[in-house]
């Protein structure tokens, strides 16, 4: 099986003691790239430094809702500056709304999505949306500040008629360990319906593992299991289904 994990943090501190060794066995189940997403210019920088130093991790840069409060005018630079001139920094995420935790207040998450918006369409980069329990808010801003972006709705947790309207957009729909989760009914639905060529799979690493692994930490290798159900809800061999991900893996990343 040939994978990519197109949203992993294998940056987050929970490797920092056996990352080498998770990787490498990532590598022997078939894992051939990684894409790790920043949340903050921390992990923006902490995910570069390991795309230089892994020929298959990219590295996204961004703020991710929860930590929008605090982003800067240096934070942005930083961030185009990498977005133009670093060739693994592929994409800008993960970015959007979070209204489950509110960690940020919601003005101040949607400032900073819309910022980002304009900062990917400078760049020409996709970006990737993290949206949870915000879907109408997050849709709106799309139709209306977004009409030019691109990119992946990451560990996608909405509706079959919200999907399609985001393929009609230019975004890919990528799923992670909860359409392996047995209650994840609504979901297991729209992942079978997601056309092959707008379809990814991820991990959300160290976050989300799927069965039969749930209480312990995720890692890249697991994608495999994303694959492995989403093919049986196609009806499909999963090899074809995990090579069909990579290759459109590559193509919204931009990676030859």
């Amino acid at each position: 099986m040939r994978l990519f994990d197109t949203h992993a943090h294998i940056n987050d501190n929970r490797f920092d003691n056996d990352r080498q060794s998770m990787l490498d066995d990532c590598l022997a189940q078939g894992v051939e790239y990684i894409m790790c997403p920043a949340v903050d210019r921390e992990t923006a920088e902490s995910a570069i430094a390991l795309a230089a130093k892994y020929d298959y991790v990219y590295a996204a840069v961004g703020v991710h809702p929860h930590e929008s409060k605090d982003v800067t005018e240096e934070d942005y630079e930083y961030f185009k500056d990498q977005a133009l001139h670093n060739d693994k920094v592929k994409a800008i995420g993960e970015i959007g709304l979070d209204y489950y935790y509110d960690f940020s207040d919601r003005e101040t998450q949607m400032r900073e999505f819309k910022r980002q918006l304009e900062l990917a369409r400078e760049v020409d980069l996709p970006i990737i949306i993290h949206d949870r329990d915000a879907h109408g808010d997050i849709m709106d801003t799309l139709r209306t500040y977004g009409k030019d972006n691109y990119g992946i709705f990451h560990c996608y947790s909405g509706s079959w008629e919200m999907a399609k309207e985001c393929i009609k957009m230019g975004f890919y729909i990528s799923f992670a360990g909860p359409v392996v989760f047995p209650k994840s009914t609504k979901l297991k639905e729209v992942a079978k319906e997601v056309p092959l060529d707008r379809l990814l799979i991820e991990t959300d690493s160290p976050y989300l593992t799927p069965p039969p692994f749930r209480g312990r930490r995720n890692d890249p290798s697991k994608t495999q299991f994303v694959a492995q159900e989403i093919a049986s809800l196609k009806g499909m061999d999963v090899d074809e289904l995990a090579a069909i991900t990579l290759e459109n893996g590559k193509r919204i990343f931009n990676i030859k």
